[in-house]
């Protein structure tokens, strides 16, 4: 087998008994789950946690750091239980993303708190398309990665996103990259916003949860002003978080973003999206028990870690340079729209709705 087939490896092309048989399966298994508890565990330190650094953010950048020096090495020997992770293990781990929300959570921040979420989803990814594609002369498969990864959940509505419309592993990496850039920026820089904003703690939470990027980020930014704004944030966050699975069942039927090698007319439902639902639906019965769903948090974390794992291990940094700037300028572009427009926009539901007096000048 030459080294370009043995770095390919595609799961649903061989039968389960074949996958549990290989070697390299289970070696590319280990990799992935070594990189990822090393993740994991240095994002529990204290020190890290003060960076608001995610484990996924970590396991990419050990993935990286891997795939370009001891990796291309053993490929042959772990290639398939890499990409088993990068693509099985990441359905996986967006399903168990829904038990981290749930349908009362779009009570707790109301109807102003979900109209904010669609205005700032839609607008931003619509200018992430029309910028990207338009002005910077990206490829349609990398605006609509930074698009949803700024306009979503960060790193993992751009994982979510990338099998829905057949990204490669560098687009990927590039895109996620882009999330951790401007999210950190925006983690130190939103509490100096509110020094000079001076907006209610509830207010400057939903603000921070709908336009900060990574769920970790919006954390840090919250507890920096107060446990009350720290709370709104969060809640606004999952909202956020919540609608990765009809963002990711819309996106299917754009123009442009289906698979190009299937016939014309047909639409691919990612079934993962809605097994995200069904995820949400059930955590919101309440009837799974609180250590239960800790459980299944803490699995998705490691599911999603191992995927930026392999994600990483398949990225050639020089892949990533040829991106050239255009993607940071894209995703330049895109923060200044949340900072500067997501404040308009949640001033103005806030004032519309009338629940919360808000300065306006």
């Amino acid at each position: 087998m030459s080294s370009a087939q043995s770095s390919s490896f595609d799961p649903s092309h061989q039968s389960p008994y074949r996958i549990w048989l290989d070697g390299a399966w289970w070696r590319g298994l280990a990799l992935t789950g070594a990189l990822a508890a090393a993740a994991l565990s240095l994002a529990g330190t204290a020190w890290i946690k003060a960076t608001g650094l995610s484990g996924l953010t970590l396991a990419i950048l050990f993935g990286l750091l891997a795939g370009n020096t001891i990796f291309p090495h053993m490929a042959s020997q772990t290639g398939a239980g890499v990409d088993f992770s990068k693509n099985r293990l990441l359905r996986a781990g967006i399903v168990l993303y829904g038990f981290r929300v749930t349908f009362q959570q779009i009570g707790d921040v109301g109807l102003a708190g979900l109209l904010i979420d669609v205005l700032m989803i839609v607008g931003t990814f619509t200018l992430a398309l029309q910028l990207g594609t338009r002005v910077f002369g990206l490829d349609r498969q990398t605006a609509t990665l930074i698009g949803a990864g700024s306009a979503i959940c960060g790193a993992a509505a751009v994982m979510g996103t990338a099998p829905v419309i057949k990204a490669p592993a560098h687009k990927v990496a590039v895109a996620v990259a882009t999330v951790v850039v401007f999210g950190t920026l925006a983690m130190f820089l939103y509490p100096v916003l509110q020094t000079l904003l001076q907006l209610p703690e509830h207010v400057y939470g939903v603000y921070a949860g709908s336009t900060i990027h990574e769920v970790a980020q919006v954390v840090v930014a919250g507890k920096a002003i107060g446990e009350h704004a720290a709370s709104s944030a969060v809640i606004e966050k999952m909202l956020r978080v919540m609608m990765l699975a009809p963002f990711l069942l819309l996106l299917v039927r754009v123009p442009g973003m289906r698979d190009p090698q299937r016939a014309a007319g047909s639409v691919t439902i990612p079934w993962f999206a809605v097994l995200f639902i069904v995820a949400c639906g059930v955590h919101s019965t309440g009837r799974i028990p609180a250590p239960a769903v800790d459980l299944l948090v803490q699995l998705d974390n490691i599911l999603l870690a191992m995927a930026m794992a392999a994600l990483g291990l398949r990225t050639q940094v020089s892949a990533i340079r040829a991106a050239g700037v255009r993607p940071l300028l894209l995703a330049a572009c895109l923060f200044a729209f949340l900072v500067i427009g997501g404040l308009g926009i949640n001033l103005g539901v806030h004032w519309l709705f009338g629940a919360t007096a808000v300065p306006l000048a």
